[in-house]
């Protein structure tokens, strides 16, 4: 897999980092990718930190990539340049994924390639984005989106979770889990949970009630995890866990709970030959039919169909 990653005079440097940081970790882990810096032309800029990069290579950069990320974008929010418009609008063309992640996807808007579609910036910048590319369907609330040939993210830290969402879907949970272990960051947080909009994230703790009732129920998918023995756990009363659940985790508990197990069932599908009827019990659902359900409305997909895409993975009878 070949990315591309478009770097521009006065990007932030985290920004710039993060798709670096994550496929070159994927790369370490043996599995092929590279990345490579390209800009419009420059061999040299300064990112908003002052710090001076050197090397970038030209827009040739992205000639024949697999993925074109856009990992930011110009504090002044201006439009893209026709040069890179064209380059994103071809590299589609030519199959590859784009990516725009947190200020990036104004970028990618204004190629048209989200036309008609939804897409996900920064919380600050969605009305931004509404007024210059009217015909994108803005959905602020997610942390990213993703078209199977373009992904936006929401605010900074998204583009991590967007970035290892397209490490599982071409190589599995095994592999993001392994990429997440040696990032020190969570491998499972879905592109519908909420963005945080001025408010404090909640960081882990293990006096935290709401901590440890996630612990609990990631180990005992099996039991019912009902909101109602969620909250007995945390010793909480129903209005208040919910509360409390929400402020901490972006999401409801029932949201939540159908979010793990899918997780639990997309990795039964990749490392295992469970027929799927096992696969839905051992992923805590009540019934093969619901787990189908839950399973197409989340990735678009069959659970069958989700397993072919990891045969070659699967040990050999």
């Amino acid at each position: 897999m070949k990315i591309a990653i478009y770097a521009f005079d006065g990007v932030p440097m985290f920004h710039l980092a993060v798709p670096q940081m994550v496929f070159e970790e994927v790369k370490r882990q043996g599995h092929g990718w590279s990345t490579e810096l390209f800009s419009d032309g420059v061999e040299s800029l300064r990112t908003a930190e002052g710090y001076q990069l050197g090397g970038i290579s030209g827009p040739e950069a992205a000639i024949g990539a697999d993925v074109v990320v856009v990992p930011s974008w110009f504090d002044d929010d201006r439009a893209a340049g026709g040069d890179l418009q064209a380059l994103l609008v071809e590299a589609h063309r030519s199959g590859a994924t784009i990516m725009g992640l947190c200020l990036g996807a104004l970028a990618v808007a204004d190629t048209g390639l989200l036309d008609h579609r939804s897409a996900v910036t920064h919380w600050k910048s969605v009305d931004d984005l509404a007024g210059r590319r009217p015909a994108v369907h803005i959905d602020a609330s997610v942390l990213y989106i993703d078209h199977g040939d373009v992904i936006t993210s929401a605010g900074t830290a998204s583009g991590i979770d967007a970035c290892l969402h397209l490490v599982r879907k071409n190589l599995g949970a095994a592999a993001t889990n392994a990429v997440s272990r040696a990032l020190v960051v969570a491998p499972h947080r879905e592109g519908g949970q909420a963005q945080y909009i001025e408010r404090p994230i909640r960081p882990p703790q293990t006096d935290d009630p709401i901590s440890r009732v996630i612990e609990w129920a990631l180990n005992n998918l099996l039991e019912p995890l009902s909101i109602e023995q969620l909250a007995s756990r945390a010793h909480m009363s129903r209005r208040t866990f919910i509360r409390d659940f929400q402020a901490s985790t972006g999401t409801t508990p029932a949201s939540w709970v159908r979010s793990r197990r899918l997780d639990e069932s997309r990795r039964l599908l990749e490392e295992t030959t469970l027929p799927i009827d096992q696969v839905a019990s051992a992923s805590g659902f009540t019934s093969t039919v619901t787990m189908r359900q839950n399973f197409a409305t989340a990735f678009a997909t069959t659970p069958t169909d989700y397993r072919r895409r990891f045969e070659a993975l699967l040990p050999s009878e």
